[in-house]
């Protein structure tokens, strides 16, 4: 299983970061090939400065060994050892008007210390996080959500979106992060589902990703916009920011286990503001946006 998914991966990171560039049309993604000290490796590729995308990140990692005794207390295990692989990206466009994007799909095994398997799944999803709130992208990038979803379980996208609504959320604002999408782990074998159909799900909520996001970006990417504007997208950001290094299961994850930093921490944005007690004008497109991002809403 971890060789087919680590397949799908390397296949997935070329199609996406393709597109990506096609819509961008100036910038181009720079690969950087690592190795993990600790057993592993990864292929890193960053775009930045470009006509659309300002930074972003399209990463897969393949890293195994001995899993520290922090992360030991957090999955409440003994002395293990571990496998990991999985495709991250996040994409911060330029215009404040196109939302940024973040994607992870990842598949974990344990590990006795003769080498058996004692544990496997899998985990992931898609989130949605504009500056500026058009109802339409939402309701689209929720729709594919949804209409994958669909086609594995009936139950999926229900249960997957309010994962993500509660996961993707900043306790100490009380606001979320995004408007949401999908977000699952821990997708074990059971009496219901096989391995295999983890891995079918998993693999399609992927191939789902420029479905749902390259259409929103191609609309916005081109949208007039002022200072002001773009001072409220970094001002938003700083939240992308809190966010990331303060509840992310995956940042804790990678630091914890003696991850390569830069890979980590390609997800944080190339501009950010933090303004002491900012609050947006009455009535206007930024506080309705902090007003939708107080509480979950179904979008489809």
């Amino acid at each position: 299983m971890k060789d087919l998914f680590y397949k799908y991966i390397l296949s997935l990171q070329d199609e996406i970061t393709k597109e990506l560039e096609a819509i961008d049309g100036k910038a181009y993604f720079k690969e950087d090939l690592w190795e993990r000290p600790g057993g592993g490796n990864g292929r890193t590729r960053i775009i930045k400065n470009g006509e659309v995308i300002e930074k972003g990140g399209v990463n897969i990692s393949s890293v195994h060994g001995y899993l520290p005794k922090s992360m030991q207390e957090y999955f409440k295990v003994g002395n293990v050892n571990f496998y990991a692989c999985g495709l991250s990206l996040v994409i911060h466009p330029m215009n404040p008007m196109a939302p940024t994007v973040h994607a992870n799909w990842r598949y974990f095994e344990m590990y006795d210390m003769d080498g058996k398997i004692t544990d496997q799944w899998f985990g992931g999803g898609q989130d949605l996080t504009p500056y500026y709130l058009f109802i339409e992208d939402a309701q689209h990038f929720h729709k594919i959500c949804k209409k994958i979803c669909d086609k594995h379980h009936n139950d999926y996208y229900r249960k997957f979106k309010k994962n993500c609504d509660s996961y993707f959320f900043n306790k100490h604002r009380e606001e979320a992060r995004g408007i949401g999408g999908l977000f699952f782990d821990n997708l074990k074998e059971n009496e219901i589902f096989s391995l295999k159909d983890r891995y079918n799900f998993v693999t399609a909520v992927g191939k789902s990703f420029l479905e749902a996001y390259m259409p929103i970006l191609r609309i916005r990417k081109d949208l007039e916009y002022t200072s002001e504007h773009r001072n409220w997208q970094e001002i938003r950001r700083g939240r992308y920011v809190e966010f990331n290094l303060i509840h992310d299961k995956g940042t804790l994850f990678g630091l914890s286990t003696n991850g390569r930093v830069e890979s980590i921490l390609m997800s944080l944005p190339p501009k950010v503001q933090w303004c002491y007690d900012h609050k947006p004008i009455v009535g206007s497109d930024e506080e309705q946006l902090l007003k939708v991002l107080k509480s979950p809403r179904n979008w489809v």
